[in-house]
């Protein structure tokens, strides 16, 4: 069954509304609905006195409009009296200084009394509704993150420190803590990273410390989170368990860590947030958080927050255009959404979140967004039982590594350099060609796949860097990118030339690495003829100064020093290929090595589409569900891979090309049904 449906408060509003809202969502086809996520203060309105009461009555209307319900464990936001009960269990920033009630995510993850809180009030919560015909399942919590650097979590670190270390020998030896004379004779005496340490800026502690808090304090938060998963496993063994993520954006918690309890991910997808005005949302950024979630567990994902209209806090976003909010709902299905959830149903008049806009206006009406999902809900009838579990199918993979996610927050290397949207700058160029990529860990079986892009594997271990090896060995394709294989797990660079660990694999050795200005960049020159390009790349940022040892030259620099040096390379190891990229490059570098490297890895692209226009497959077994987007402003023609028909329309003229109006979507099927 396709889930669709919306995020309601009936808390926020007079309890004569809520027969109105259930009608008018029953009439946009919804038929599932979040709830009570933030609702402790009503669930809970005083130490263990509860009252349902009030959400059993507005489940029951729910329930008799055909409309099944997702219970949130209301943790993200506690009662003001919880704090009062526990003073110091408020989180306290990287500054020392702790925050003060008034927003939502204050807690400390760690303290016992609020950990003690937050397991009863999801006891009772599934207890009372273990049984409930219209639950279906639950969301831990809300958006998950924020490091804290409490005296609580400082002492826990501590702990977790000695379990993972055994003696305080092995944590110096590990840290490199004889430098500035950092050498630890007690556990008490390790601090937590504030940036107290480094009041002016001009600093950072040491590394390995750094590295292992941020380990840590992920740690804490699947720990906190699987409390409640115990609770909700054992009390609702029937229900499912998720909760919703930030997609890849988000990079203070190891998401692979925290994903693995649920039985499904979900997210929140926002195209056009409070702090972007830009008028176009690129379509490859929201593919890519798709992609990051589904990567996650290796399985379809729910969108648990769908964005329906502008958003704002203290400012108010552009608002989504005529289409837009059906297009941004229609691209989550199309990579991997068996759930599509908008937030929220109605604005709210009251609250930080006044202009936050739902799908509803502030005095009940509905509105334009309404109308429009209301289209797509009638079409979601007609196929969701086509969609629903149909599954993305990809032959290239991109490593996503947490503990080098980490450490570039401890040393980004260049200021301009960030890791997620290096990660994007690749994905992009195989976004518009349409080919579908799997983002994975580590950890994940390479087998499946015949290009594996390994970008910035900053701390790699030495197993990782095996499991790379044999990848290629046994024919794959592997991409290797700068500041790759510079850091041991213990974030200490290694006593060997880089790539490190992999420098056999890739044929060559860094001897030097320039990181170059803002603003500065060099053109490259190609010697490799199977490369096409179409617009001149350029080296920026960072630029790796290598020897081929026994790899042949693809590309090289022009300008500097190392001029005529190798910027690209490529080496034949085994029955496969490894590539390496030593320069973060423009749009056009890896809009180049995109096509070239399909055809060195042997993956079949789907065939090329205007700008613009996206083209997702999802298999129903062996049956292919082409969705075709249009993101443009403009009419696009579109040439099909086969003869397909329309499902959204119901048409059985079969369409050998289509014309797509200004933000439009179809899905097609091939009229046999076997979808070659």
């Amino acid at each position: 069954m396709f889930r669709f449906g919306v995020d309601y408060y009936p808390e926020h509003w007079p309890e004569s509304r809520w027969e109105r809202d259930a009608q008018l969502m029953q009439e946009a086809g919804f038929n599932t609905v979040r709830l009570a996520e933030f609702a402790w203060s009503r669930l809970e309105p005083a130490p263990g006195h509860f009252d349902f009461d009030w959400l059993d009555r507005a489940i029951a209307i729910l329930q008799a409009r055909g409309i099944q319900v997702v219970l949130g464990t209301p943790t993200a936001s506690p009662p003001p009296w919880v704090m009062a009960m526990h003073p110091d269990a408020y989180r306290v920033p990287e500054s020392g200084l702790p925050v003060t009630y008034g927003n939502r995510r204050g807690y400390c993850p760690t303290h016992d009394g609020y950990r003690a809180r937050s397991r009863l009030v999801t006891q009772a919560m599934a207890t009372h509704y273990a049984a409930h015909p219209a639950v279906i399942g639950w969301q831990t919590d809300n958006e998950f993150g924020d490091r804290c650097y409490c005296a609580h979590c400082c002492a826990a670190f501590q702990a977790w420190l000695q379990k993972k270390y055994g003696a305080l020998d092995t944590l110096n030896a590990a840290w490199g803590t004889i430098f500035w004379s950092h050498v630890y004779t007690a556990w008490t005496q390790i601090p937590a990273p504030l940036a107290t340490a480094a009041p002016f800026g001009d600093g950072s502690h040491n590394p390995g410390l750094a590295l292992d808090y941020y380990r840590f304090m992920s740690d804490c938060y699947v720990a906190f989170q699987h409390e409640q998963v115990e609770i909700l496993r054992k009390a609702c063994p029937v229900h499912f368990i998720t909760h919703n993520l930030m997609g890849i954006g988000y990079d203070r918690l190891n998401y692979f860590d925290l994903a693995a309890d649920l039985d499904f991910v979900s997210w929140d997808n926002y195209r056009r947030m409070q702090w972007t005005f830009q008028p176009t949302v690129p379509p490859s950024e929201a593919a890519l958080a798709h992609t990051a979630m589904r990567g996650l567990k290796h399985k379809n994902f729910w969108v648990m927050e769908q964005q329906a209209g502008s958003g704002g806090w203290q400012i108010v976003s552009v608002a989504p255009r005529p289409g837009e909010l059906q297009l941004w709902a229609y691209q989550s299905i199309a990579h991997g959404a068996d759930a599509i959830i908008f937030f929220r149903w109605r604005t709210a008049r009251f609250g930080t979140e006044q202009y936050w806009h739902g799908l509803l206006e502030h005095d009940g009406r509905t509105s334009r967004r309404y109308a429009e999902i209301k289209q797509m809900g009638a079409e979601i009838a007609r196929v969701g039982a086509q969609i629903a579990g149909s599954e993305v199918r990809a032959e290239v993979a991109m490593l996503l590594d947490y503990d080098s996610r980490f450490a570039f927050q401890i040393q980004a290397n260049n200021p301009a350099f960030h890791y997620t949207a290096h990660v994007h700058d690749i994905y992009q160029a195989f976004h518009a060609r349409n080919v579908a990529v799997d983002i994975i860990s580590a950890q994940d079986d390479f087998s499946r796949y015949k290009l594996l892009i390994a970008p910035a594997h900053y701390v790699l271990t030495e197993q990782t860097a095996a499991a790379i090896t044999r990848f290629a060995q046994q024919g794959g394709a592997v991409v290797v990118t700068p500041r790759t294989g510079v850091k041991d797990e213990t974030n200490t660079i290694v006593d060997m030339p880089l790539p490190g660990y992999l420098a056999k694999l890739c044929g060559i050795e860094v001897e030097e690495y320039d990181s170059l200005p803002a603003g500065v960049s060099q053109p490259l020159a190609f010697t490799n003829a199977d490369i096409d390009i179409t617009e001149a790349p350029h080296a920026k940022i960072w630029c790796d100064v290598v020897r081929a040892v026994d790899a042949q030259v693809v590309a090289r620099y022009t300008q500097e020093y190392y001029a005529d040096s190798p910027a690209i390379t490529l080496n034949a190891f085994g029955a496969g290929h490894a590539v390496y990229v030593a320069t973060f490059g423009d749009a056009a570098l890896y809009s180049a090595l995109a096509g070239w490297l399909l055809k060195l890895a042997e993956v079949e692209a789907m065939a090329a589409s205007p700008a613009g226009v996206e083209c997702c497959v999802r298999w129903q077994g062996g049956r292919r569900l082409l969705f075709v987007l249009n993101h443009s402003t403009e009419e696009q023609h579109v040439v099909l891979p086969e003869t397909m028909l329309n499902l959204l329309t119901g048409e059985t003229t079969p369409l050998s090309a289509v014309e797509l109006r200004p933000r439009q979507v179809m899905i097609l099927a091939a009229p046999s049904g076997d979808g070659r």
